[in-house]
This record gives C-alpha cells, sequence and structure tokens, in this order.
C-alpha cells in the first residue's frame, strides 16, 4: 500500500479541521482533526527528515493554524485555511516528501 505524502496529511489536517469544526459547529471536533493530522504529519517528518526538521515543520503547522484566523479577517476564511494549507504542503514537500 502506497504511504501518504505527509504534505497531503498535513494540508489535509489544516483543512479538514476547518471544516469538520464549521460544519458541526463543534470547535473541539476540529481539533481533534488538526491535531491527529499533525501527528500522523510529525511521524512521516521525523522519519523523513529527523527530528530537527520535524520539529521545524511542525511548528510551521501550527504557526499556520494560528494565522490563518487574522489572515480570515483579510481574506476570507476558505481563502486563508487555503493558503495556510498550500503553504504547509510546500514546506512539507520541499523538507520530507521529495526525499523519499
Amino acid at each position: 500500500m502506497a504511504k501518504v505524502p505527509s504534505a497531503v496529511i498535513a494540508a489535509g489536517g489544516l483543512v479538514g479541521g476547518y471544516g469538520v469544526a464549521r460544519w458541526t459547529k463543534k470547535r473541539q471536533l476540529g481539533g481533534v482533526v488538526l491535531a491527529a493530522a499533525g501527528a500522523a504529519a510529525a511521524q512521516q517528518w521525523r522519519q523523513a527528515a529527523g527530528g530537527k526538521a520535524a520539529g521545524a515543520l511542525t511548528a510551521a503547522y501550527v504557526a499556520a493554524f494560528a494565522g490563518s484566523h487574522p489572515l480570515a479577517k483579510k481574506v476570507g476564511a476558505w481563502p486563508s485555511v487555503f493558503g495556510v494549507a498550500g503553504a504547509v504542503a510546500l514546506a512539507s514537500w520541499a523538507v520530507a516528501d521529495r526525499r523519499g
């Protein structure tokens, strides 16, 4: 079975977490999706690129989540989420996925 790239997992966690929170109106459920995907991506980052890279990418993932909130006030919620998800996916691919 093919492994899902960490870039897809990380971007999916950001988009999916927001979508679940919005559609269920339960922010905690969105947080569960966000955290689960972040943990899965971090494990792959650690395996592919080492602990320091995994730490940096995890920090970028958390910063993207936090940064999407003020960005949403300027460009809208979905464009903000897709923008930060794309940025995290690109960083993940550049640091970890393209190696494998």
